[in-house]
């Protein structure tokens, strides 16, 4: 056996540079192919355009494999970092957390943009061969050079041919080592560039793949002119409804969450056939999995709707609308200013920033209320649509019936059922204990949302058959609530008798509903893999911190704000200090547990869909030998020497309760 090596100060390291991006690329970016930090460039050209530089953006896909991003913004800035003391382009392409995006709102040089965490460029040339910048700016042309994300040829400067060109340049050669596949999607990347044409009328982006005809695009219409497009000659159920509002000081001030220069861009339309499309954007960014815009937007276009079915008597009797019965059939595309973005991970595809949720809803409410009744024979067709999907969804619910068995066993005396039959709808969370257990049963939707106590912590299954699963009560009251048995990756599970659309774990944000949130994962990844490839199995993402403002004079009463980890909180109350309240006049609460929160504040932070926080817990077939991989490290009794050694190698990462 190899002697172990001692566990002193020299074990501890610390990751310098861009090291910390070269060990753990998939922390800061998709590692299935190089495309988003292609990406990375592309948002910064773009929130140049939206800070009102340049008119053309042009992205370049070369036959060497490299890929070049030209704009006409101002330039990366060139001159010495007063205290870094070298350039300040090469700060922004070589150290993690170097940025002009950090500033408090109204202090910035950007007060709208995508970028956020400024890790962006520095994470693409950390997984580049090669990466080279050349910078336009007050009549010099200025060239910089990096390989391996290590600096090759410092920054040289010259008279340029054109002087009054401004711009960035940026050709980089993703390194295919730190990737699952080379390839960029093509696809995938064409709709990204000709998206930022749409959402920003009047600039021009271009499409350039060497051997092929080059494409550009210009939208002076924006979204109308993207939807004629997108539809190819299908007909809308009813006129588009296209619009836009962003707040000015003025009407900001009236809301104390809300900055000037937020708001939105929209525009949905309804087909009565074939396939429907969405697409919705923070900052001009691409949030793929929607988020709390997208969930503020949904929610005022969907009560806009009930309040005009209810003004004019058109809900049939015994048919409730759900949101989903008015979105069924609607296409749309929205993009929405932020001022204080927060996304679900580096690649921001989702976003979680509370306040968009209402923000979205106050945009688009007022504005679809007034077009309904300005329009109301156009208005009925909308909502004959969706009275038909909702007599549809009923239809569907009364031919599958609830199985409210499996096999000889009955369902868990603990589980608080809900009433809907409509699977699709249907929610099932599993709580930690009986106290959060009660907050829930109080807080929850009883039409659609199952309560499931959960006693203690569960079995370790990373090494049990089916049968040892099967034999443990709790996980066996898990199963038989959702209605499908324990099975492997190779079995051919029967789905059908799924009763919930959403299995949702919500335990505790401290240490042991951590622990009860991994073995709870490990038995859904290693026992019930179709359901987690189906993306059924959810975790609830509950505040840590609330937050108690006090009144503000007129117009502004008291009011809870919550904030998911210690970074939110920090955010929130520098938020508040702008907002002028007295420092230390609000009152800081940590939640130790579910339990603690009321009924109102576990469906307001928790459960309700409009505001909640949900991950889904997914993965790549094409990785799911990492992923097991990972799991056994973690998970598996015989690793603790191998959770050791990782510990050590990403300490930095790891967080600990001890």
């Amino acid at each position: 056996m190899a002697k172990q090596a001692a566990y002193d100060a020299s074990a501890i390291q610390a990751l310098k540079g861009l090291e910390p991006v070269r060990r753990m690329p998939g922390m800061y970016t998709h590692t299935i192919h190089p495309l988003h930090i292609v990406q990375e460039a592309i948002d910064n050209a773009i929130d140049e355009a939206l800070a009102g530089y340049g008119k053309q953006i042009r992205v370049t896909v070369r036959k060497d494999g490299s890929f070049e991003v030209e704009d006409e913004g101002r330039g990366i800035p060139v001159d010495i970092h007063p205290v870094e003391k070298i350039p300040a382009v090469e700060m922004a392409f070589t150290m993690l957390h170097a940025g002009g995006k950090f500033a408090k709102s109204g202090e910035g040089i950007y007060h709208i943009s995508g970028g956020l965490h400024g890790v962006g460029v520095a994470v693409s040339n950390a997984l580049s061969k090669r990466l080279e910048v050349t910078v336009y700016r007050e009549g010099r042309r200025n060239s910089i050079s990096f390989e391996g994300g290590e600096l090759k040829e410092k920054l040289r400067g010259e008279k340029s041919a054109e002087p009054r060109r401004t711009g960035t340049v940026v050709r980089m050669w993703p390194d295919p080592k730190y990737f699952d596949s080379p390839n960029v999607p093509l696809g995938e990347l064409e709709h990204l560039v000709r998206s930022k044409a749409y959402l920003l009328p009047g600039l021009t982006t271009i499409l350039d793949i060497e051997g092929r005809e080059e494409k550009r695009w210009k939208y002076e219409r924006g979204m109308a002119q993207y939807f004629e497009t997108m539809l190819a000659g299908r007909e809308l159920a009813a006129p588009l409804f296209s619009g836009e509002k962003f707040y000015d000081e003025k009407a900001a001030a009236e809301f104390s969450e809300i900055e000037a220069g937020e708001g939105a861009a929209w525009a949905i339309g309804w087909v009565t056939e074939g396939e429907t499309f969405a697409d919705s954007h923070v900052n001009l960014i691409p949030t793929r999995s929607g988020g709390t815009h997208e969930a503020g937007f949904r929610s005022g276009v969907f009560d806009a709707v009930s309040a005009f079915m209810d003004a004019r008597g058109l809900a049939p009797k015994g048919v409730k609308l759900i949101a989903d019965d008015v979105w069924a059939r609607a296409c749309f595309t929205l993009s929405a200013r932020i001022v204080r973005t927060q996304f679900h991970g580096q690649t921001k595809e989702k976003l979680t920033t509370r306040h968009a949720a209402k923000l979205l809803e106050l945009c688009v409410k007022d504005a679809f209320d007034l077009w309904l009744s300005q329009h109301p024979e156009h208005s009925k067709r909308i909502v004959e649509l969706a009275i038909e999907q909702a007599m549809n969804r009923l239809a569907k619910g009364k031919k599958v019936e609830r199985k409210k068995s499996s096999g000889i066993a009955t369902l868990p005396g603990k589980l608080v059922d809900c009433a809907s039959g409509d699977v699709t709808r249907n929610e099932l969370f599993l709580v930690e204990g009986d106290s959060a257990g009660g907050s829930a049963k109080e807080a929850r939707d009883k039409e659609s949302q199952a309560i499931l106590p959960l006693r203690g912590k569960v079995l370790n299954t990373m090494s049990k058959d089916s049968r040892t699963v099967l034999a443990n009560k709790e996980l066996q009251a898990i199963a038989t609530a959702i209605g499908v048995d324990p099975h492997g990756p190779d079995d051919n599970p029967d789905l059908s008798g799924l009763r919930y659309g959403k299995v949702v774990l919500m335990t505790d944000a401290d240490v042991d509903g951590g622990h009860i949130q991994a073995l709870l994962l490990t038995f859904f990844f290693m026992h019930c893999p179709k359901l987690v490839a189906a993306g059924h199995v959810y975790v609830a993402q509950p505040p840590l911190f609330k937050i108690e403002v006090p009144a503000q004079g007129k117009g502004k009463p008291a009011r809870r704000v919550y904030a998911l980890d210690d970074d939110e909180l920090e955010d929130t109350l520098e938020q508040l200090k702008k907002e002028k309240v007295k420092p230390d006049s609000w009152e800081i609460s940590r939640f130790k547990g579910l339990g603690e929160m009321s009924p109102e504040q576990l469906w307001e932070t928790t459960m309700n869909p409009d505001t909640r926080r949900l991950v889904r817990m997914q993965f790549d077939p094409a990785r799911l030998q990492a992923v097991r991989e990972t799991f056994e490290l973690l998970m598996d009794s015989g690793e603790a020497e191998g959770r050791r050694n990782w510990m050590r190698e990403h300490w930095r990462t790891v967080e600990a309760d001890i």
